[in-house]
């Protein structure tokens, strides 16, 4: 159990990891399509008492998580009966603690949900918010990588063996023919943007809404290949227990449908968005405001769907036949009890 508690851990902290940080419409004017869906994610007030949710995201305050901030300031949560604190904790392991009962919900990446059904964890998916897996492969345009095959005998730097960045820079490669063998994998911690410029790799594993913003910021004409471009895999969403679930499941449809209507309210007022998680990040004030400007611009891109929220079955399937290639399921996994889609509007 320690050892599956370190590798859940491992996985959570880089999972979602990223960098270190309106207009109301007229009366007489038809809403627009996004509007239209936020309205009917929308939530009545109850007269019941507030519910008290304290939601882990596994990282440090950071721009990534305005629409949680938007959720809060804008009363989304509220008007559904929750009252959301965000626990931003690193020490726990919030998939043990899930299963355990003393969470209720927690974001957690899909690799997470597979792996930790795998040891017996009674883990469900209820909400993907990232529609696109995060992860890529940057490199210097001028080391000409521009496709899969062409990182073949390339130094890849990464933040570890471990995690989502892992995962993704090898279902990048299984997607192109190849395998870790072919490749050098060096673990380089988080400095993936100075080993780049300075050229002790050929190319870095990146969450693609961060780095590369930091170093287009610098004047680096840059190649990033994209695993969401590769194959299908499933990113950050909300996850909650079997237990919660059959026990209390207007709670879970009241906390993912609040959690949608706020990520459609940032999709749908970025600038707004963006001075809402200043009141949370300490330190977005004094950052480079044109990059995490573009890192929260470049974050909507990957949360934008036809159908928010929805959990498409194909990317789990390609994330169980990735962890198998990788020989990290030992047990098999039911996929259809990893997530479900019945709290997602139509």
């Amino acid at each position: 159990m320690k050892i599956l508690r370190r590798t859940l851990m491992a996985l959570l902290i880089l999972g979602i990891s990223g960098c270190t940080t309106v207009q109301t419409p007229e009366i007489d004017k038809m809403p627009s399509p996004t509007e239209a869906a936020t309205a009917t994610m929308a939530i009545t007030t109850t007269d019941q008492p507030m519910v008290q949710i304290s939601l882990p995201v596994g990282y440090i305050p950071n721009v990534q998580f305005a629409p949680l901030y938007v959720g809060i300031e804008k009363g989304f949560y509220n008007t559904a009966g929750l009252d959301v604190s965000i626990d931003y904790s690193m020490e726990n392991d919030n998939a043990v603690l899930l299963a355990t009962g003393e969470l209720q919900f927690a974001i957690l990446s899909g690799e997470q949900v597979v792996l930790g059904r795998a040891q017996g964890l009674p883990l469900v998916y209820t909400m993907a918010w990232y529609q696109q897996y995060p992860v890529g492969v940057v490199s210097k345009t001028a080391k000409g990588i521009t496709s899969v095959a062409d990182l073949k005998e390339k130094k890849i730097g990464l933040p570890g063996l471990f995690g989502a960045s892992y995962i993704g820079v090898m279902a990048l490669l299984y997607s192109g023919g190849l395998t870790g063998a072919d490749v050098t994998l060096d673990s380089i911690g988080f400095n993936q943007v100075e080993m780049l410029l300075t050229d002790r790799e050929d190319a870095v594993v990146v969450y693609v809404a961060n780095e590369p913003a930091q170093l287009e910021s610098m004047g680096e004409e840059i190649t990033v290949l994209k695993v969401s471009d590769a194959m299908q895999m499933v990113g950050n969403g909300l996850v909650t227990s079997e237990k919660v679930m059959a026990e209390n499941p207007e709670l879970v449809r009241a906390m993912t449908l609040a959690t949608l209507q706020s990520i459609q309210y940032t999709i749908d007022h970025p600038d707004e968005a963006y001075e809402i998680a200043k009141k949370y990040v300490t330190n977005l004030e004094s950052a480079d405001q044109v990059v995490q400007k573009q890192v929260l611009l470049n974050s909507i891109e990957l949360w934008r769907a036809k159908r928010p929220g929805y959990s498409e079955p194909a990317g789990w399937e390609n994330m169980k036949s990735v962890l198998e290639k990788m020989g990290m399921l030992s047990s098999p996994v039911d996929l259809t009890k990893c997530f479900t889609n019945e709290f997602i509007p139509e």
